[in-house]
């Protein structure tokens, strides 16, 4: 049976990939914030382990992987923030967190996890970065900026630990209808203009984003290593589309 964990595991995208890993006959450990929340999404699936951990703390990190038990196959660095706001307006603390729990959280856990991997000769890590890391957009503060610098770490950390036995790889989702970007779709009008927006003409599921990982950890998958797979419907290489001739 192989294993994963994902940070950010109890709700919203993370529990939605946690529960297709489940399908796929993975055991699963969610690192999440709350126990007794955690607990609950844990009961939700078989073989699920529900632990308790900030992911800006080294040591709840550490003990979080300790108390899942065993070195696991698959490292999903899915926890993240985000902060709204124009950027002169927003707190230094603003910025701060969200450096915090998408950045250094991710660097936490996968430099935590990573010696037991290179002992064992593999493991794999995924990390979520976003389309706002290719594009940046305004009203959302250094989200895009530390996405982009994910992106460069998941490649940093391809060539270093690839040798050592270590895949590692991003995912950057679009306009997916899941986690922090449902509230927003929830307004007809942002959904139909974003959803329009797309050459696919409609907004991406949370299935998509989880099947994306399913692939990326399977045996078609063993050569990709340092990729960062956009999936977004090409709404992120459609400039010149809404920039007509006439």
């Amino acid at each position: 049976m192989r294993t994963a964990v994902i940070t950010g595991g109890a709700a919203g995208l993370g529990l939605d990939v946690a529960r297709r890993l489940s399908e796929a006959g993975y055991r699963i450990g969610l690192f999440d914030l709350g126990a007794e929340r955690v607990a609950s999404a844990a009961a939700q699936l078989p073989n699920a382990v529900g632990i308790e951990a900030d992911v800006t703390s080294p040591e709840q990190v550490a003990a979080a992987f300790s108390a899942f038990g065993e070195t696991p196959d698959l490292l999903v660095n899915n926890a993240g923030i985000v902060r709204f706001g124009a950027m002169e307006e927003q707190s230094f603390q603003d910025y701060m967190d969200v450096v915090n729990v998408n950045l250094l959280g991710s660097c936490f856990c996968a430099k935590t996890i990573a010696p037991a991997m290179i002992e064992r000769g593999s493991g794999h890590i995924i990390n979520f970065t976003s389309i706002n890391g290719i594009h940046p957009a305004p009203g959302v503060g250094l989200y895009g900026p530390t996405k982009a610098a994910m992106a460069n770490m998941t490649q940093a950390m391809a060539i270093e630990w690839g040798p050592k036995g270590i895949r590692v790889n991003a995912i950057a989702p679009g306009m997916i209808d899941a986690g922090m970007s449902k509230p927003i779709f929830e307004n007809p009008k942002v959904r139909a203009v974003r959803g329009g927006g797309v050459p696919l003409r409609c907004l991406g599921e949370a299935a998509d984003i989880a099947e994306a990982v399913l692939f990326l950890d399977s045996e078609g998958a063993k050569y990709i290593s340092g990729h960062e797979l956009v999936v977004d419907g090409g709404v992120s290489i459609s400039v010149m589309a809404h920039l007509p001739r006439e």
